[in-house]
């Protein structure tokens, strides 16, 4: 008897999921829960436990290939007998949303293209090659993967799908314990944005859905790219349980550990990039959300203060938004709430 162990529904939205690593090799016996394969999804990696026991008969998705829900990843036999294996198929052509958009732009047929992905899928190079001029190709080359993948299939629809504005002002943070300015500043926007309901939205399809929850997304630097994990609860939450919290949950995503409830649903992002984040940003809007909420590097400067020039931590917010769902008065009015939160914390 063998056992078809299908790629599985890890959450609310997922469509596909890449074979990031297998844990076993053909012909291993496994024992049921134990490791069996790690799928990455929704810029976090999964560990998936073998469902059943026995031998594994066949991989069927090699490492780096993106695959459907549904699709069948490894046979397990009991006996260790592979099963017969299918005639064969006409292959579908695999390639990334994005691959396939940039294929129609530059009027390239995918059935085609000659795919050099891992498990045959087609990658934007492919595509820009079949469209142009063969020639030598420059400089090194590898294949989107990962996080990397992910990254620049949300980006592009963020930027191709929203119609942003960023506003900026600054700040005087000499109220604020550094230490703990991210947490300080979730706790400023939760209260904020029960002010401006607008910011804490999404749009679908022809409605403004309002969200009474305030679910924050932190944007976390790790060696894969930056992830987003979500903080809930910032409305109820005090600065220290925050703290706590972030505290957590970046040390999950830098180890690659985060599960993946703890990257979805949240109703608003904040950034904060500290030393390296420049004197102010123009983040973009981490869609399906309309706003995000971004902090300069905070350094002493001098600002006027009663007449008198005198030296303050001073940093700059800025806030982008989706000018679909957000009038710029409203942004700005959010904004300058954060502020005047952050200016008496």
């Amino acid at each position: 008897m063998a056992y078809e162990f299908k790629l599985p529904d890890l959450g609310e939205g997922l469509t596909e999921g890449e074979i990031a690593r297998w844990l076993v090799a053909e012909g291993q016996e496994i024992g049921e829960d134990d490791p069996l394969v790690e799928v990455q999804t929704d810029k976090t990696t999964v560990e998936i436990p073998s469902p059943a026991a026995g031998r594994v008969a066949r991989i069927l998705v090699a490492e780096g290939e993106v695959v459907p829900v549904g699709t069948v990843l490894v046979v397990i036999g009991e006996d260790g007998a592979a099963p017969e294996p299918a005639p064969p198929a006409e292959q579908p052509v695999r390639a990334t949303p994005l691959v396939r958009r940039i294929a129609q732009e530059l009027g390239v047929d995918l059935a085609t293209v000659t795919a050099t992905g891992p498990g045959g899928r087609i990658t934007e190079d492919d595509v820009r090659g079949a469209a142009a001029p063969s020639g030598p190709s420059e400089g090194r080359r590898e294949p989107l993967r990962g996080v990397r993948r992910l990254i620049v299939e949300h980006m592009a629809r963020a930027h191709r799908e929203v119609p942003a504005v960023t506003w900026v002002e600054e700040c005087d943070f000499s109220s604020v314990d550094l230490r703990r300015l991210v947490p300080t500043v979730l706790k400023a926007a939760a209260e904020a944005l029960q002010e401006f309901p607008e910011l804490n939205a999404r749009l679908e399809g022809d409605e403004i859905a309002y969200l009474d929850r305030y679910d924050i997304g932190v944007a976390v630097q790790t060696d894969q790219g930056v992830v987003v994990p979500v903080v809930r609860d910032c409305d109820s939450r005090s600065v220290d349980e925050l703290a706590a919290e972030i505290e957590r949950l970046a040390g999950a995503a830098r180890d690659g550990k985060l599960a993946p409830e703890e990257l979805r649903g949240s109703t608003f992002t904040v950034t904060s990039a500290g030393k390296l984040a420049g004197l102010f940003q123009t983040p973009l809007v981490n869609h399906p959300e309309v706003a995000i909420l971004s902090i300069g590097r905070v350094a002493d400067r001098p600002v006027v203060r009663d007449g008198q020039v005198v030296v303050r931590p001073v940093g700059y917010v800025s806030v982008t938004f989706d000018h679909r769902v957000v009038d710029g008065a409203r942004a700005a009015a959010f904004g300058l709430s954060v502020i005047a939160r952050l200016e008496r914390a």
